[in-house]
């Protein structure tokens, strides 16, 4: 049986239950048709009535729900939320709260439950409970959080700056990374006109093509400068895009994605820089250059210009390459073609070259593999042979004639002393004898004889110097053309530093280019290992220039460099020890002089020649 306390808890529900029933029939629309789960408590916490939503809600049928607590229906975490506010409600407050329910299948909603105090005669004899389904929107809430928040994160710490304008361009956000790339930070900026940033000849451009954003919509991207807090400027790349109210099509406000891009440029500066020297070299390498793609000439040089006869670049190009070259050659000029497409260097090679007006030279032709215009292409170089040819004779003939001439002085001086000493004896004799006739002729012969010496000495003397004028540069280059080929052999390499640039000299520049030979061919076989060999060109003082012949090589002793220049003295095998020396005649012959310098680093030769040559 049921104890007196519960009997009248139970008679209490019943009353609770006519009361509220009574109340819901005067209004039975609001409770039952409710989209809102309701439920009816008394003061204990029993469910008195819950309505057809909160069935749906909870799974609970009317006739469970009665038999349940308070407690029963929400998550354990929740409860001590759940009694606060119901027991708050129980002094007449109303009171809102969010908590977690469970189901009757085990799915965990999310309410918002609204407590409303029951009263009857002035006193609270129950509480309604009001709850809404807010699992979706909770989670629309958390979802946006989460985007929101990824949002915050990867505009603070992205390494780009973010900069968000009005229409007008004013700044209504700038992303921390703004003092990292212009020194501002966001409070300096937020406010201010985004053009106060640009460069002031970059802002026509910025502004034209914010309008074109703006008006057609579309992203817009383009580099400009930008100001830094410190007053210098710095290359930017802006990706731009307008938001725009899918509403009312109205533009919100202007996005711009600004990332500093000052290396790139650096970087691309240095490649234009690199493309434009190597542009300029080519233009006006004292070769002739052609760039050839399939035997079609698409480039030529100002060298190869002049030297083929031409005017202009445009009567070259377009042509077959073998248009230039003798039908005699053809043969040969199409297999290093093919070579070269092959991915092959061929070496200089000799070809008779055909000019434009069909006058023809002796000339020599490499082939490298080279790239132009993003297509595979052969690089041509073309050299005249002809002025080669002729300094290669004239060296032949001046190094045979000074070697003649030096050992005809030579033998002349050696022979002379002992005739003249032959000659004394046979005048005492003469007078001794009384048949003079053998004598006339020993005599007669021995006048041959000094007729002949001095023929010799004649050879011996020094050639006439032929003077002109010429040019410095012209003539070492000429030279280093000359003994390019023997310097690659002994991977040698020739560098030319000319602080004089066209600068010209009275002299004779064949015996000029003598003297430069012989400096560096023994500049190149001190090297046997390979090195570098420095001319450098510069004035020494108003009236005189100054030539200096600088290698890496072993250098020379002090005792031997205090013989340099003596007739026959040579640490050669195969040499003759006339070289240094007819070199020296040569400049001295032009007023100049020579002076040596050696040590374990190298050696440097200086010559010092006048300017004009004093008459």
């Amino acid at each position: 049986m049921n104890s007196p306390v519960e009997k009248i808890k139970t008679e209490k529900r019943q009353l609770l239950k006519e009361y509220v029933n009574e109340n819901i029939r005067r209004n039975e629309t609001h409770f039952y048709g409710n989209n809102d789960a309701i439920l009816a408590f008394d003061l204990d916490g029993n469910v008195i009535l819950v309505n057809t939503a909160f069935e749906k809600l909870s799974g609970y049928s009317i006739e469970e729900s009665i038999q349940m607590k308070l407690q029963m229906f929400f998550r354990i975490e929740s409860l001590d939320k759940v009694f606060h506010y119901f027991h708050k409600a129980t002094f007449g407050e109303v009171q809102n709260f969010d908590c977690l329910m469970t189901t009757k299948d085990g799915k965990v909603l999310e309410l918002n439950i609204t407590n409303i105090p029951i009263v009857k005669m002035d006193s609270i004899v129950g509480v309604y409970a009001v709850a809404k389904d807010i699992t979706q929107i909770k989670r629309k809430k958390s979802e946006v959080r989460k985007i929101e928040e990824f949002h915050r994160l990867l505009t603070d710490n992205v390494l780009d700056m973010i900069l968000s304008t009005s229409l007008l361009g004013k700044i209504l956000y700038v992303s921390p990374s703004c003092q990292s790339i212009l020194g501002y930070t966001s409070g300096e900026l937020v406010g201010k006109h985004s053009s106060i940033l640009l460069h002031q000849e970059d802002k026509e451009k910025a502004i034209l093509d914010r309008k074109g954003v703006i008006s057609s919509l579309e992203i817009g991207r383009n580099s400009y400068r930008f100001l830094k807090k410190d007053g210098s400027f710095v290359w930017i790349e802006s990706i731009c895009n307008p938001i725009v109210d899918p509403d009312t099509k109205n533009i919100l406000e202007v996005i711009s994605v600004i990332r500093d891009i000052i290396e790139r440029k650096n970087a691309e500066q240095a490649l234009w820089n690199r493309k434009k020297a190597f542009r300029d070299l080519v233009e006006h390498s004292p070769d002739a250059v052609i760039i050839v793609k399939d035997e079609k000439i698409l480039f030529i040089n100002e060298t190869g210009v002049g030297l083929l006869g031409a005017s202009t670049p445009e009567d070259i190009i377009s042509k077959s390459i073998l248009e230039l070259i003798h039908p005699a050659d053809h043969e040969k000029a199409k297999k290093r073609i093919a070579s070269v497409i092959d991915g092959n260097t061929t070496e200089f090679t000799p070809f008779n070259i055909i000019r434009l007006d069909g006058s023809s030279f002796e000339g020599e032709i490499k082939g490298i593999p080279t790239f132009f215009q993003n297509q595979s292409a052969q690089h041509v170089i073309i050299r005249d042979f002809t002025e080669k040819k002729k300094t290669q004779e004239l060296l032949l003939k001046s190094e045979k004639l000074t070697i003649a001439g030096q050992l005809a002085a030579g033998i002349a001086h050696e022979v002379r002393n002992p005739l003249t000493a032959i000659k004394g004896f046979l005048q005492l004799m003469e007078k001794q004898l009384e048949e003079k006739t053998y004598f006339d002729i020993i005599k007669s012969e021995m006048d041959r004889i000094e007729l002949i010496l001095s023929e010799l000495l004649v050879l011996a003397k020094p050639q006439d110097l032929k003077f002109g004028i010429e040019n410095m540069h012209s003539l070492i280059e000429d030279v280093k053309t000359l003994i390019d080929t023997q310097a690659i052999i002994n991977n040698v390499q020739i560098e030319i530093v000319n602080e004089c640039k066209d600068m010209l000299i009275h002299c004779d520049k064949n015996q000029l280019k003598q003297v430069f030979i012989n400096f560096l061919k023994n500049a190149i076989e001190a090297m046997p290992d390979g090195g570098m060999v420095t001319i450098e060109i510069k004035l020494h003082n108003e009236n005189k220039i100054k030539i200096l012949f600088k290698d890496t090589g072993v250098g020379m002793p002090h005792h031997i460099l205090k013989r340099i220049g003596e007739p026959f003295y040579t640490t050669k095998e195969n040499g003759t020890g006339l070289g240094i020396m007819i070199s020296k005649q040569i400049i001295e012959n032009h007023n100049g002089c020579v002076h040596f310098w050696s040590d374990e680093k190298g050696t440097i030769i200086e010559i010092i020649i006048p300017i004009k040559m004093d008459k």
